[in-house]
């Protein structure tokens, strides 16, 4: 039996590092950067009367397991007639990363932190984004809260954001508090060594299914796919495990949709232009149709996110197994989100995915520069200074911040797809099941299962499109460019 090549966390990293300069993107940070971080020694404090003490509330952040650059908190508090109040605590990094600094510039020129398969190219130094700006836990840190009273029905009846300082409490990891939220494994050791942190974490769960069930009925999307992450053993690749969505993700994923537009319609009411993350309506709306009426279901001509919602609902329940292909195919499909200027009394473009009209990045800013760019507007509107940004300048950050998102996507798909060309390598001539996940000009590309990785089709792609399955044969790989070449097999093979 052949064994997979051996790939070492170096030669990814090196990989990675050259893909980033190729697209635009810095991989290390400037000297007038380091300086300005070696400058800085502790935490960023400060007292106002505006600044509430939230310290006693039973803050907890839930993300990766090896996540540290933790740029959220949460906690809810019962509130009368069954609802139930969420708060959300952002990391202030503004306070810390100063608007035309180096380190500001450096975030400015990347826009995100770089997920690679290797390493983490963060927007920030480390010793902010790790440390210094992040909701640590037992860290006392300036944060922006954002209060949602969430009604039995799931909908926000009223919102306030303001600024406070926050202690994280007991710091989760998505994998476990899922676990248990399923009942499938026992509390995490801290959720029972924090008094109430369990019911605190019931009550949250509760309430963001049914924020979930209100954006539902609204057409949000709930897809489901496949995600691969590597494992390394002593330094060396050895495999490339899905990582999958689960209950904890969702409430996460939740109460940030929640918060983020609360953020949007802050601004809008202070009269402030915003940094809106909109995904339009499908061009390739006809193809999705197609591939409702191969499986016998029937969507209108015309885009329309409840319908989607509803047919994805029942192939979730008719062929689970096969959902996340499905999932795959339409995400492809509707295309990429973008970040747009909206103007105050603007008409919203809205986001088609989450059936949401009012709805900014506000929730990351340590990872993502849209979000320290909000982050600061919020901060001006609150203490009533004018916004730091002019139209022209947010409406070129824009146009820059998703070019640049782009980019560090494709950097982080070529770094897969290298890892997947090492483990591949030693298969050349075997034959997988794949999907076809991108049809046009520039080529054609499946997506195999085992491992969770795409490659191209270079021969027999004739008339294939989004979602079509067929039998691939494995023919070439190029560890460095990270290509991984299919040829379309023959029927019955």
């Amino acid at each position: 039996m052949n064994r997979p090549a051996l790939a070492s966390k170096e030669e990814l990293r090196d990989i990675a590092r050259r893909a980033m300069i190729q697209r635009g993107l810095l991989p290390e940070f400037s000297p007038a950067a380091l300086a300005e971080m070696s400058a800085i020694t502790r935490a960023a404090t400060e007292v106002s009367p505006s600044i509430r003490d939230l310290r006693g509330l039973p803050w907890a952040s839930i993300d990766n397991d090896d996540s540290r650059d933790l740029d959220q908190l949460s906690v809810a508090v019962p509130a009368a007639s069954g609802a139930v109040k969420i708060l959300v605590a952002i990391a202030d990094v503004d306070s810390t990363v100063r608007n035309g600094s180096a380190i500001d510039g450096h975030a400015r020129v990347n826009t995100t932190s770089v997920y690679t398969a290797a390493e983490i190219f963060p927007m920030l130094p480390e010793k902010l984004s790790t440390d210094l700006t992040s909701l640590g836990e037992d860290q006392e840190r300036l944060a922006i809260a954002i209060e949602m009273t969430v009604g039995g029905d799931g909908a926000v009846t009223y919102s306030d954001v303001y600024r406070a300082v926050v202690l994280n409490h007991a710091k989760l990891a998505y994998d476990g508090v899922a676990a248990w939220l399923d009942g499938a494994a026992p509390p995490p050791p801290v959720v029972s060594a924090v008094p109430g942190l369990d019911e605190q974490l019931r009550i949250q769960d509760q309430v963001a299914q049914r924020m979930k069930r209100l954006r539902t009925q609204h057409g949000a999307l709930d897809l489901e796919t496949i995600e691969a992450r590597p494992v390394f053993e002593d330094g060396v690749l050895t495999a490339l495990r899905p990582d999958e969505k689960n209950r904890a993700k969702a409430l996460i994923e939740d109460f940030m949709i929640a918060a983020n537009g609360v953020t949007a319609r802050y601004l809008e009411r202070k009269g402030f232009p915003s940094f809106r993350r909109v995904l339009r309506s499908p061009e390739r709306w006809a193809r999705i149709v197609d591939l409702a009426a191969a499986v016998g279901e029937h969507l209108p001509p015309e885009p329309s996110a409840l319908a989607l919602e509803g047919f994805l609902t029942k192939r979730r329940r008719s062929d689970p197994a096969r959902f996340a292909d499905l999932s795959l195919s339409v995400i492809k499909l509707l295309g990429s989100g973008e970040y747009a200027l909206e103007l105050p009394g603007e008409q919203a473009t809205g986001h088609f995915g989450l059936a949401v009209q009012d709805y900014t990045h506000s929730t990351a800013p340590n990872r993502r520069f849209p979000d320290l760019v909000t982050q600061r507007m919020l901060k001006a509107a609150l203490a009533g200074r004018a916004p730091p940004y002019g139209n022209d300048e947010l409406a070129a950050l824009a146009r820059h911040c998703t070019e640049q998102e782009g980019n560090a996507a494709k950097v982080e798909r070529q770094v897969l797809k290298s890892a997947a060309a090492l483990l591949l390598a030693p298969r050349i001539g075997e034959r997988f099941d794949a999907i076809v996940t991108g049809a046009s000009e520039k080529g054609t590309w499946v997506r195999i299962s085992r491992p969770p990785v795409e490659g191209k089709v270079v021969r027999g792609f004739e008339r294939l499109d989004v979602g079509d399955r067929l039998r691939v044969e494995l023919v070439h790989t190029d560890v460095e460019h990270g290509f991984i070449d299919f040829v379309r097999a023959r029927e019955g093979t």
